[in-house]
């Protein structure tokens, strides 16, 4: 299974969100939220005091362009008023008030404006990635997409098509349910597609507008933990399947987990004001077990060698710094310390999803991890599903 990476394009969101800005916004509307008073000490936990977005602040929380009536319509409301004996002169001071309290945003003002960020810095990721590797448009032969947040028909791999003047006949694979496992099980079906045809060029773009699950009237504990834990990126990167003087790693074998009967812990909903993400809080308990079993693919795999065996990087995403902490408690005592520093190093500006993976990657390729140093990539979604892989650093 060879498969060689070049080093990935990563464009962060634009606009720096400050932990204090969520703070402010967030104690101003829910001041009687049961968290309130521990507000400052939750937002410090995370780590995070900026993050990148594709849009602003102000745009996830500003009202819709309907009002309070929206939902119902104006005609609806006054027959019910009518019905109750209000006067017309009544019922239209009832309805102008009404029209004047801002509703919240629709779906579609809510996901519109972000599903055109996603395409614009996908594009830009992608040329990115095409550039480091030294390849035209021309050259792909395959194109995997992922953009979890932001659901849209045809997806980012038609958008991207058109935008990079792909080839008529390049295979595109759109995965837009991935999320946080989409770093991961992009290169594992990209070793793939490259190991029947050592020929092929593949290119991966995923976009990610996490931003869109913030929920400016959302009360609960973990709604203020999503807002204050996502940010948004686009990243990109070229495989193929022989190497060439841009690759930098090379992935030797794949491994994929899925936990039955989990689904339900960490999902997204569409609902009337947009796209909510729903933690639950046995869900960091359940990433910890596909951990576990990673740990014994990897005993397995080097059983002929466990003394002297073990990754001198682990690029990690699963999805928070708790289960960071017990990949390093339940690792080889053997192995080295510090093996996760990149990984803790990219959620200190927040959660990307299924960017995450190749963002720790360009970190530690610009840190210059050195040649022969063997890494590992692992990374657990809502499902709960996991996705590891591990090569050589070139």
């Amino acid at each position: 299974m060879a498969a060689y990476l070049c080093p990935p394009a990563v464009i962060h969101g634009e606009h720096t969100v400050k932990t204090s800005e969520i703070v402010a916004e967030v104690r101003d509307r829910h001041p009687h939220a049961a968290w309130a008073p521990r507000i400052d000490g939750i937002a410090a936990s995370t780590g995070i005091e900026t993050r990148g977005w594709m849009l602003p602040l102000e745009t996830a929380v500003a009202p819709g362009n309907g009002g309070g009536l929206q939902a119902v319509g104006i005609g609806s409301a006054q027959e019910a008023l009518a019905r109750d004996g209000f006067t017309q002169q009544d019922v239209d001071r009832v309805i102008a008030a009404l029209e004047s309290i801002p509703g919240p945003q629709t779906v579609q003002e809510r996901t519109a404006p972000a599903w055109e960020a996603v395409q614009s810095y996908g594009e830009r990721a992608a040329r990115g990635a095409l550039q480091i590797a030294g390849l035209d448009a021309a050259d792909v032969d395959c194109l995997i997409t992922s953009h979890s947040t932001t659901p849209a028909l045809p997806g980012l791999d038609v958008a991207l098509a058109n935008k990079l003047a792909l080839r008529n006949d390049v295979m595109m694979l759109p995965a837009t349910q991935w999320a946080c496992i989409a770093g991961t099980r992009s290169l594992a079906l990209a070793a793939d597609l490259v190991a029947a045809d050592p020929d092929r060029v593949v290119l991966v773009v995923i976009a990610e507008a996490l931003s869109t699950t913030y929920q400016p009237a959302d009360d609960t504990l973990e709604s203020l933990i999503v807002r204050l834990l996502f940010a948004d990126t686009a990243v990109a990167t070229v495989v193929t399947g022989r190497p060439r003087r841009e690759s930098v790693l090379r992935l030797d074998s794949a491994w994929h987990h899925t936990l039955p009967g989990t689904q339900d812990l960490h999902r997204l909903e569409t609902r009337a004001d947009g796209t909510h993400f729903v933690m639950d809080r046995r869900g960091p308990r359940a990433v910890q077990e596909t951990v576990s079993a990673m740990w014994e693919w990897l005993r397995v795999r080097y059983q002929d060698d466990p003394d002297s065996w073990h990754p001198d990087v682990l690029l990690a995403h699963p999805g928070g710094t708790r289960v960071l902490e017990y990949m390093e408690q339940t690792m080889p005592d053997a192995w080295p310390s510090g093996l996760l520093d990149y990984s803790r190093d990219s959620y200190t500006t927040g959660n990307r999803g299924g960017a995450a993976v190749f963002d720790i990657m360009r970190r530690a390729h610009d840190a210059g991890q050195k040649p022969g140093s063997r890494a590992v990539l692992y990374a657990a979604a809502p499902g709960l599903t996991a996705t590891a892989l591990e090569g050589e650093w070139l």
